[in-house]
């Protein structure tokens, strides 16, 4: 016999009982305009795991009153793939979830897309890596990319407490809820899970110290006023940037508490370009060096090539000069602030000067749009390898 754990018994089968993501659903949002007006498209959900994703997709198809098909990109076959085209073409169209969607292969893209293309098969993939980075464009160019955000413990306390309702003669207390929810770090599958493992395992009478022995690890990662794990990977990423080396390991060792490596990767690397940048160039290979060093060892060992780099930053000389080029850049685009490509360096055109045919691989030559001739969007701070980019970024330009 098949027992149904409870995580699956509890999964919604409409919007309005999802737990959090409130930029997608609610009044006026998004997913749930969709569901009023009864009309769906193909999309991508990409978050961290146990945040609602599979649960989003099961309410919408329920909701709305769908066939479905569930797969999974690596263990479901292409054979799988090809019946649920089928029932598509036999009822008209069918909504196909697919499971870590980044992993799904050429084959069975290369099935999907004309029939996701004519509406036939309206996909929800689900994800947790970036779709931009993992995903191939052409399917992504044919889905709706929606993030989800990640649960906070009010969201998964008031699930838990749902939880409890289908646990007869259950017996636990507000804190052991919250503790259970901490714990959890925003996977409220995990929360359910540990919550069902303990009312089977204590005779349905859960206590803190029944929670603990199953799950000891401290929760060194959230703050005592609860703003939660981000909070601390934010502490982290402004303690570098104050060049505070102290306080920089102590949030590093935080999170390498909770042993989300991944996190830790993603942040340094955002801090090694955002904060320190150009004017400490070589950060980044170092940082991912470091990183590909941590992969290998593993935890425990994986803290000392992430406390060097660590240190390493949080005494490097800070720069954002680049982020704030690329923001004025991006802000010109926004403002429809384009203008034609000069028509001397367009493909083929003979007024073009090569460069490499120049003393020093240079010959002035305008690039910029004719209205953005004059524009200066990366303005140097004042540090050693930015000083030298602005020497030569000044004779480039004529200027003294």
């Amino acid at each position: 016999m098949i027992m149904k754990i409870l995580a699956d018994i509890l999964r919604p089968t409409k919007l309005e009982d999802v737990v959090g993501q409130t930029h997608l659903i609610g009044e006026g949002k998004v997913l749930t305009n969709l569901v009023k007006n009864k009309h769906l498209f193909s999309m991508i959900f990409y978050g961290k795991p146990g945040i609602g994703k599979t649960s989003i997709a099961n309410a919408l198809s329920k909701e709305l009153g769908y066939r479905t098909k569930f797969l999974n990109a690596t263990s479901s076959k292409k054979e799988d793939f090809e019946a649920a085209i089928e029932e598509g073409k036999f009822y008209g169209d069918i909504i196909l979830i697919i499971d870590e969607i980044h992993r799904m292969n050429k084959d069975k893209q290369d099935i999907l897309l004309p029939y996701i293309e004519n509406g036939t098969i309206i996909l929800i993939g689900l994800t947790t890596s970036n779709p931009y980075h993992k995903i191939n464009p052409a399917i992504r160019s044919r889905c709706q990319i929606f993030e989800l955000h990640e649960l906070n413990n009010e969201d998964i306390i008031k699930v838990l407490k749902r939880s409890c309702n289908y646990l007869e003669n259950i017996k636990v207390d507000d804190n052991t809820l919250e503790y259970i929810a901490r714990m959890a770090s925003g996977d409220v599958r995990n929360a359910i899970n540990t919550l069902e493992v303990a009312y089977y395992s204590f005779d349905h009478n859960i206590t803190l110290d029944n929670i603990k022995s199953i799950n000891s690890k401290p929760i060194f990662f959230h703050d005592k006023n609860e703003d939660g794990y981000y909070e601390v990977l934010s502490a982290l990423q402004k303690s570098i940037r104050g060049s505070d080396v102290d306080a920089t390991l102590h949030y590093l060792a935080r999170l390498i508490e909770a042993e989300d490596l991944e996190s830790i990767y993603r942040r340094l690397s955002v801090i090694a370009y955002e904060d320190i940048g150009l004017a400490n160039p070589g950060i980044g290979p170092r940082l991912y060096a470091a990183i590909e060093a941590s992969e290998r060892v593993g935890l425990p060992e994986a803290r000392i090539p992430l406390a060097e780099i660590a240190i390493e930053m949080a005494l490097s000389p800070k720069s954002n000069s680049a982020i704030i080029a690329i923001d004025e850049a991006l802000n010109d685009i926004h403002k429809g602030s384009t203008g034609n490509v000069p028509n001397h360096i367009k493909n083929g055109n003979p007024a073009y000067l090569y460069p490499h045919n120049y003393k020093n691989d240079w010959v002035k030559q305008e690039y910029l749009p004719e209205n953005l001739k004059d524009v200066r969007y990366y303005k140097p701070k004042n540090n050693n390898i930015e000083n030298n980019l602005n020497k030569i970024h000044k004779e480039m330009k004529g200027e003294k």
